[in-house]
């Protein structure tokens, strides 16, 4: 016999904040659901002739506590032959026979199986995980684990999830139903990291709330709908999937336009500029938000964009894709851990802090993981020095920035962080675990966009994870060399899994290529100051990729211009005023040469012997004429061979970019052939020989003389006018330095106040700080629960013991109080709110709840110290004990009057 079990009312007001409210999207869920078979059909055809490369959708459902019931209401709902295979993760009792398969069984007609290792998925069939065993999924194929984690502590469904998003990329979908706890949550992160589908239970039909509210709350839902209706969303997701793979939608000229339009907004509504992200990536999240709403043309999604600004932020949550955990790549941050920490404190001074950035934090756990990381390795290594490491962390969302700085995190998050590492820098509280102040005040958390914002500098060690792999070549190239400007020399770079320095090999050496971890190298190629963030071009709009590729027509003169220079133009060497050689032309080897040592690129240190007199003689008499020098017939000898070359420089005014820099051109010059004869058939007396040689070199110093004596002559000129300026200059530096003694000893004035101030400020924090811990621990212990509100009766805060009375979650505080679901008999609680509000005059009354217990419930007006209303305070007091206790009394009072009455009744009898 089935067991028949009625689905939880929905909670309406709920509804609003469910990502996937929007009118189209139930139109349309609705017309699936009510049977429109002829569509489900064509469907299920498609996805049997997709399996042939086993490609078919695997969805993996994630249910604890109360999720019988729901996996009933979803098995229920999905068609015969849908095409799918259903992979259950429940958290079973290890002790007990499992038994869910048969209780499935009759749900359903599909098969259901309990998995057994190494069991082959198959499409339309449900696989039920087996008690005390964790689940994992390679090619299809499903392999069953025995637990590590003590009872208790296990996530199975977490396990999955990410072993499925692994296994399937974007085509893996995931499930969470009621439940305990928040297991499911980081599978989910794995599961959209991939650009798969995400799918919750609506938290008000749920049994149990808590997995769905985790998930809803960490902002991974797409679609939240009751059980039933989820199987719907799946196949209409699936419809609009197959439709695009076979119309085989590409970024034609009318896409392309419309993808940019749809940047266009997002623009106009965040700020931010995602023209630089890939744009398949860019596509890809588009095309998943249109398979979620059900359109079918780009175009048409622009216009849906335009009339719902909300689903604008939900495409930019999934465009930031900001999916991450703690010590991600584990083998990389012990890497970090033991060897390039420790190496990078070696030879640092103590005393002086160490700068670290993390850019794109999401939620911060990187930037707390690289924290820890750093108090593990100073104990490790137990310096003699004092270190401190002050880390930056930003990222483009504001509200994962928010949520970082809270530093508050599920308790499934003990997957990825050891126990040790959980009881020694976390603090366990409900719901999960706060990182400890010794870690969070390590960390500094901004909003930055790193691709047009300023970078922090001076940095020891600079992480960015999983980035650089979401946008372009050429914007990776300059955020790379931003990065090694910003890192200090020998600071570390440690990048994604999936990233690497590509070309850059000459400005970051790996320290552990697998471990994607690099130090910075101090290198000759950096002459250029980066192009910093803010002054990177615009990507270009509007231009099609055809034309950006389209070579230029053949010119004749080019190619001839392009023949001359490369076989006729003599050889030519540009350089600046210092003799450095910026650019070579032709073959330069006959004149110059590397000089042996340290790599000197210098002209004077590089020419052949015989070259460097006339070389700088040429070169200084164009520097002062400011003109063209040549210099004729200069002998050089080469391994016994001589030959003759003229040498011009000339200054260079023109084109602007060259002004001050010298072009120095080398001419061969043949010896004439009759000379040649001369020389060889008469043999000139050895006398005459040397006479000649002395007078080429008596005429070669009398002309070096004549020029040294010019240099010195325009040296001493120089000279002169340069100690006129130094006397000016000296006199100016006199006057500057009075005024800087003035302004020190203003600074040290104000240095004096400034510390005055911060020490009254650190005391008033300090005093803040006991106030607020005072306030908490005396709500704690009266016991009385209260729920602050503001003047639109919008929930402010709200101490512990307020989730038994209403179903609040922390994301709650902002909503409206009338929007929570209350157990409280109270309907015109918000009326009396607002009629305290308006008289200020306080309310109380005493109320029963749902469940029989009586509370005293006191509506007052919040008044801060200027008596100044704020909003207002409401309490609530447990009086069902003295409820019970008047009760009691009324009826002992009820049986005394009876008593007594009777007694009169006797004594009136006759005797």
């Amino acid at each position: 016999m089935k067991k028949v079990t009625k689905p939880a009312l929905s909670d309406n007001k709920r509804d609003k904040s469910s990502p996937t409210r929007s009118k189209r999207a139930d139109k349309l869920t609705t017309l699936s659901l009510a049977g429109n078979k002829q569509k489900t059909s064509t469907l299920l055809k498609n996805t049997r002739a997709k399996q042939k490369d086993d490609l078919f959708p695997i969805v993996g459902i994630g249910a604890s506590a109360g999720g019988l019931e729901a996996l009933e209401q979803f098995l229920k709902k999905v068609p015969d032959n849908s095409g799918m295979a259903f992979v259950i993760v429940q958290h079973l009792d290890p002790t007990h026979k499992g038994i869910m398969h048969e209780l499935l069984g009759r749900a359903t007609s599909m098969e259901v199986f309990q998995v057994k290792d190494r069991m082959q998925v198959k499409p339309n069939c449900v696989y039920l995980i087996p008690p005390n065993k964790d689940m994992s999924i390679l090619h299809g194929v499903l392999h069953l684990f025995n637990p590590t984690a003590p009872r208790g502590l296990r996530l199975p469904i977490d396990f999955f999830l990410r072993s499925l998003a692994e296994d399937r990329q974007a085509s893996g979908i995931a499930v969470i139903l009621s439940g305990m706890g928040s297991d499911g949550t980081m599978g989910l992160r794995a599961i959209k990291e991939k650009a798969g589908l995400a799918l919750v239970q609506e938290p008000a039909s749920a049994k149990f709330d808590s997995m769905p509210r985790s998930a809803i709350a960490a902002g991974l839902a797409d679609i939240v709908a009751p059980a039933d209706d989820l199987p719907g969303k799946i196949i209409d997701y699936l419809r609009h999937n197959l439709a695009i793979t076979k119309n085989g939608l590409l970024l034609e000229e009318k896409d392309q336009s419309a993808l940019e339009k749809v940047l266009i907004l997002l623009r106009a509504k965040t700020g931010h500029d995602f023209s630089m992200y890939k744009k398949n990536t860019v596509y890809r999240r588009v095309e998943r938000r249109m398979s979620i709403h059900q359109i079918n043309r780009i175009a048409s999604y622009v216009r849906y964009l335009q009339e719902n600004s909300q689903e604008i932020e939900l495409l930019f949550k999934e465009l930031l894709i900001g999916v991450t955990n703690f010590f991600r790549d584990e083998s990389a941050w012990e890497h970090l851990r033991l060897k390039d920490i420790p190496e990078l404190l070696k030879n640092r001074d103590g005393g002086q802090p160490l700068r670290a950035w993390s850019a794109g934090c999401s939620t911060g756990e990187e930037a707390y993981s690289l924290a820890i990381i750093f108090k593990e390795a100073l104990e490790q290594i137990k310096p003699p020095k004092d270190f401190t490491l002050h880390i930056f962390a930003t990222d483009l969302d504001r509200e994962t920035i928010d949520k970082a700085r809270q530093g508050f995190y599920p308790d499934n998050i003990s997957a990825d962080v050891s126990p040790g590492r959980l009881k020694q820098f976390f603090n366990k509280e409900d719901g999960g675990y706060r990182i400890k102040k010794e870690i969070r005040d390590m960390v500094t958390f901004a909003t930055q966009n790193v691709i047009m914002d300023p970078p922090f500098t001076k940095l020891d060690i600079l992480v960015c994870r999983n980035l650089l792999i979401y946008l372009t070549p050429e914007l990776q190239k300059k955020l790379l060399r931003l990065f090694h400007y910003s890192l200090n020399a020998g600071g570390i770079l440690f990048l994604g899994s999936s990233e690497t320095v590509s070309t850059f090999t000459n400005f970051f050496a790996p320290l552990d290529i697998k471990s994607r971890l690099y130090r910075r190298l101090e290198s000759l190629m950096t002459t250029e100051m980066p192009a910093f963030p803010a002054l990177f071009p615009p990507a270009p709009a509007g231009v099609p990729k055809e034309l950006s590729m389209l070579k230029p027509v053949t010119n004749l003169q080019s190619l001839a211009d392009k023949l001359l220079l490369q076989h006729f133009s003599p050889p030519a060497v540009l350089v600046n005023d210092k003799g450095d050689i910026l650019y070579i032309s032709g073959r330069t080897g006959k004149y110059l040469e590397p000089a042996s040592g340290k790599a000197n690129w210098n002209i004077f240190a590089m020419a052949r012997e015989g070259l460097r007199f006339d070389l700088g003689n040429v070169f200084q008499k164009a520097l002062r004429q400011k003109g063209t020098v040549t210099v004729r017939d200069i002998t050089i000898n080469e391994n016994g061979n001589s030959f003759t070359v003229d040498i011009t420089a000339r200054a260079i005014q023109e084109p602007e970019p060259l002004r001050g820099m010298v072009m120095i051109i080398f001419t061969d010059v043949a010896t004439p052939p009759a000379q040649k004869k001369k020389i060889g058939n008469r043999k000139a007396p050895a006398s005459q020989a040397k006479a000649g040689e002395l007078e080429q070199e008596l005429g070669r110093l009398r002309e070096e003389l004549q020029t040294t004596r010019e240099e010195m002559q325009s040296s001493q000129e120089e000279l002169k006018s340069t100690n006129e300026e130094l006397q000016s200059t000296n006199e100016e530096l006199q006057s500057t330095n009075e005024e800087l003694t003035t302004s020190r000893e203003e600074m040290q004035s104000m240095n004096e106040e400034l510390q005055t101030v911060n020490a009254e400020q650190q005391s008033k924090m300090d005093e803040l700080s006991r106030l607020n811990n005072d306030m908490r621990n005396l709500l704690n212990s009266t016991e009385i629960v209260t729920v602050f509100l503001d003047n639109d009766l919008h929930i402010r805060r709200f101490t512990t013991g307020a989730d038994k009375l209403f179903n609040l979650i922390p994301g709650d505080v902002g909503r409206p109080l009338s929007d929570i679901v209350s157990g409280l008999i109270y309907p015109e609680m918000t009326e009396e709110a607002r009629e305290v509000l308006r008289t200020l005059v306080f309310s109380e009354k005493q109320i029963a709840t749902t469940d029989g217990r009586w509370y005293s419930v006191r509506i007052m007006p919040y008044r801060t110290t200027d008596d100044v209303i704020g909003g207002l305070v409401i309490t609530f007091a447990n009086i069902t004990a003295a409820k019970a206790l008047e009760a009691e009394l009324r009826e002992e009072i009820e049986r005394l009057k009876d008593q007594k009455t009777e007694g009169g009744r006797i004594t009136q009898r006759p005797g």
